[in-house]
């Protein structure tokens, strides 16, 4: 019956549908064919061929955007969490691999394949302000996605794909603007930051029109399950529930969940978190060498007479450390180059009323630098690139210090590019293919502790040291990151009886910043700085201290803070590991309860 009923309907469908066959290309090749030609040419066929192979769709679940990535080569769990996303998350996702394996990678693979398949065209980035120009780098060299760096407020509507910082996006009057604006996909950095519901990033994020969004973090869970509920709540309302239900299914205590195989099972739908240990990724060795120097007998006069100079005027102000921070700087400089520390000196100079005491004091010092004809850590620099023979980037802190280098390595022979913040970007990626291709040496000032990835080169030179330990471990990780093939070898360069060797000292033996995992020093320093900045309070600490015996035991007591810090740190991370094993499945969590709990 049901045959017979196909058949009718058939028969229905031949007397409306009317097929016609066009034949006329089957006359043209038969004419062609008799007249032996003309025939096409062979490399325009060979090209037709090729450009329709090349949008042929073989398999749905394969991301098409490898072919379009020439420059790439991306490690296996990044393409799988690629695929994970666009298959079974269906584009929103929580990245929350541990650092440094890629999720920055991971996310432009995502973005990427979602705009070749025309599904996504109006994107918004929002990172913290410092990574703005790395994000856009990375998505421009790496991905061939137009992303810009949001600058004029015009260019939320006219520009299809934005990096932007949170505070800029949620600040008037831009925050009408893009909140008004309905974007394909939502790409937030750091995201951890808004695990609080009550912040008024957390409301702006969950007011923004999004219809994919990824959250990348490598810390979506610290001290509480909660927060872990209000970052996936973000992600997608009602994954888990409303919070009662969620705090009663799942929850025991603030750290101690429970039904975990249900919950590590709703989690897998929406997060996806890769280590180390699993996939074999692992970064290379730190080699630190510390290369102490002695000033030449007229740059250890310079250096006390600066030091007498800035003390006098910390005295002068009460203590009052804000008022002479500035003046710090020229003990620094003159542990650089006297280059450095003479531009600052002039400056002041000019600055000072005619008939102020101060300005005969200065000019001495000016007069100083006159006698010195040689730099003792620029000799050492000549020395040890000699020995390494091989790529360099060098930094220091300072513009004159910068341009003194690059004249006295071509003076040696020794072929070098600058690197500074006050270049455009086409200057910027010009130098760094100079550096790559042609160059021996990259002198770069902390523009270049940011937004640049230097895996080709390994071995580095501080000519100078931030007395920030984070601006310290930016510069390193510029060579010191996934992709680098060999060990990252550090050089520090520091003068004797100057504050320079006390910040070695602070930052190598009291802090043992280069001995940390990455990611715990920034963690670290966040709870330290909470009242003031460590720079200033090693400032003050330095110019507060009566002999040096003095400062290295006010050291010795800054670097027990950091200690204690890290043992915090460390407890939490264990007590964090607990909750872990929710983001993967990798464990049992043993429950220490009470019994009447």
């Amino acid at each position: 019956m049901q045959q017979q009923e196909r058949n009718e309907h058939i028969k229905t469908l031949n007397r409306h549908v009317q097929l016609h066959f066009d034949r006329e290309w089957f006359e043209e090749l038969h004419a062609r064919a008799l007249r032996n030609g003309p025939w096409d040419d062979w490399t325009m066929y060979r090209l037709a061929y090729e450009a329709e192979s090349s949008t042929l769709i073989r398999e749905f679940d394969e991301l098409q955007c490898l072919a379009h990535l020439p420059q790439l080569v991306p490690m296996a769990h990044q393409i799988d969490t690629a695929k994970k996303v666009l298959t079974e998350m269906r584009g929103r996702a929580i990245l929350a691999d541990e650092v440094g394996l890629g999720k920055t990678i991971e996310a432009g693979l995502i973005l990427k394949e979602y705009m070749i398949r025309g599904l996504v065209k109006k994107v918004l980035i929002l990172v913290p302000a410092s990574l703005v120009l790395q994000w856009v780098r990375e998505l421009n060299q790496k991905f061939g996605i137009p992303a810009v760096a949001q600058k004029k407020e015009y260019m939320w509507v006219q520009s299809d794909i934005v990096v932007a910082s949170m505070d800029t996006a949620k600040r008037d009057p831009h925050r009408d603007i893009v909140l008004g604006l309905e974007y394909d996909m939502l790409i937030i950095d750091e995201a951890h930051k808004l695990k609080n519901k009550k912040t008024t990033n957390y409301k702006f994020v969950s007011d923004l029109r999004k219809k994919y969004c990824l959250l990348l973090t490598a810390t979506p869970v610290q001290n509480d399950l909660k927060e872990l509920y209000n970052l996936i709540t973000l992600l997608k309302p009602g994954q888990l529930g409303a919070q009662g239900s969620f705090q009663a299914n799942y929850v025991v205590g603030k750290r101690i969940p429970k039904n975990e195989e249900q919950l590590q099972q709703e989690l897998s739908k929406v997060m996806i978190r890769n280590r180390r240990s699993d996939g074999g990724v692992s970064f290379t060795k730190r080699i630190v060498r510390n290369i102490p120097l002695t000033l030449s007998p007229e740059e250890q006069a310079l250096y006390d007479g600066v030091t007498q100079f800035v003390k006098g005027r910390y005295e002068e102000s009460g203590g009052d450390i804000s008022s002479v921070l500035s003046m710090v700087t020229l003990q620094r400089e003159v542990c650089s180059s006297r280059d450095a520390v003479f531009i600052t000196l002039v400056n002041l100079f000019k600055k000072t009323a005619e008939d102020s005491p101060l300005r005969p004091k200065i000019w001495e010092l000016v007069e100083l630098i006159r006698g010195i004809k040689a730099n003792t850590k620029a000799e050492k620099v000549i020395e040890l690139l000699q020995e390494i023979g091989d790529k360099t980037i060098i930094f220091t802190e300072y513009r004159a210090s910068q341009e003194y280098l690059l004249q006295y390595l071509k003076e040696h022979g020794i072929s070098a590019v600058p690197y500074r913040g006050g270049m455009n970007r086409g200057k910027k990626d010009w130098m760094m293919d100079l550096f790559r291709n042609r160059a021996q040496v990259l002198v770069a000032t902390e523009a270049g502790g940011e937004g640049i990835n230097l895996q080709f080169c390994h071995h580095m030179i501080n000519f100078d040291l931030p007395w920030n330990p984070m601006r310290v471990e930016q510069r390193i990780g510029r060579v010191h990151r996934l992709g680098q093939q060999q060990d990252v070898k550090i050089y520090n360069l520091s003068t004797l009886g100057t504050i320079e060797e006390h910040i070695v000292s602070l930052l190598h033996e009291k802090i043992n910043m280069f001995e940390m995992v990455i990611g715990e020093l920034d963690t670290i320093l966040e709870r330290i700085e909470k009242k003031t900045s460590l720079e200033s309070h090693i400032a003050k600490l330095l110019l507060s201290s009566k002999s040096d015996d003095d400062i290295r035991s006010q050291l010795d007591e800054l670097g027990r803070t950091f200690a204690q810090a890290r043992s915090e740190l460390e407890e939490e991370t264990r007590e964090a590991a607990r909750l872990e094993s929710l983001l993967d499945g990798s464990g049992e969590i043993v429950q220490e309860v009470s019994p009447g709990t």
